[in-house]
């Protein structure tokens, strides 16, 4: 318990204070809070040297895709099975442009004036393996990459099968209609229920696969493809409409491919 408490502290403080309370267990007028109550998800957590914070996500089985009735779906989202047999753990925010600045000594986002706490865009697939491949060179045990598509789609179900991991879009994502045509500071909607912020909206998500059609029947472990034409982004941006920011939608770019609208977040393994 007394990890949940130290992530909660340190997620605040590299956040900031519009982070909500009730994501993770911290300690509130001298009181331990924890209203996260999830029997796959675990408060088991670390935040690294640069305030990046993972929370580890069990492994389980889910729906991947989407019902053919739910509201603006696209045909590349049939539903599967798709079963995890290994844990990793998920950063609860999007990397920041300070994050990116205190690796790459630069910051390429178009909306620099939202600030450090703001998501790093403009940024190609390919330009995320070089910020991946100079973190893996320093020091530590944690091994870092990004999610593969059924691991962000996992970790942004959090457990739920419609169209958005709760209620109200509005009240977890930056979307086309509350963002005002920019990114805003990671973590000030509503986390889902595993305490990941903005799996929704404000900038779509950079994931490892190449784009393909989704296999036929229950999978294990899917496999990322070996080549391709586009990468896979997820989640939706300040820029899409609702049905842009579902859990199931698939966005496709290539690799070399740069926006205000792609930043991403990454999956570390390993134990330190």
């Amino acid at each position: 318990m007394r990890t949940g408490i130290l992530c909660g502290i340190i997620i605040l403080l590299f956040v900031g204070p519009f982070v909500h309370a009730g994501t993770v267990e911290f300690v509130k007028d001298g009181k331990t809070v924890n209203p996260l109550h999830s029997e796959v998800h675990s408060q088991e957590c670390f935040t690294n040297t640069i305030g990046q914070t993972f929370l580890y996500i069990k492994p389980g089985s889910f729906l991947m895709g989407s019902p053919q009735d739910e509201s603006g779906r696209s045909e590349d989202e049939p539903q599967h099975r798709v079963t995890l047999t290994k844990g990793y753990y998920m950063q609860t925010t999007e990397v920041t442009q300070g994050q990116w600045r205190m690796v790459m000594e630069k910051n390429p986002a178009y909306f620099k004036d939202c600030g450090d706490l703001c998501p790093v865009e403009t940024l190609s697939w390919n330009d995320v393996q070089k910020f991946i491949h100079i973190m893996n060179q320093r020091p530590g045990t944690y091994r870092y990459r990004l999610p593969t598509e059924a691991e962000w789609e996992y970790a942004a179900r959090a457990g739920t099968t419609g169209p958005f991991a709760g209620s109200s879009l509005d009240s977890m994502a930056w979307h086309r209609d509350n963002s005002g045509d920019t990114t805003h500071p990671v973590g000030m909607k509503v986390p889902n229920a595993w305490a990941l912020y903005d799996m929704h909206g404000n900038v779509s998500e950079w994931v490892q696969d190449w784009y393909r059609d989704y296999p036929v029947g229950s999978v294990i472990d899917p496999t990322v493809p070996s080549s391709g034409f586009y990468r896979v982004n997820r989640g939706g941006g300040w820029d899409m409409p609702f049905f842009g920011c579902r859990s199931a939608q698939r966005i496709i770019n290539g690799p070399g491919s740069m926006s205000p609208t792609l930043g991403f977040r990454l999956v570390a393994e390993g134990s330190s």
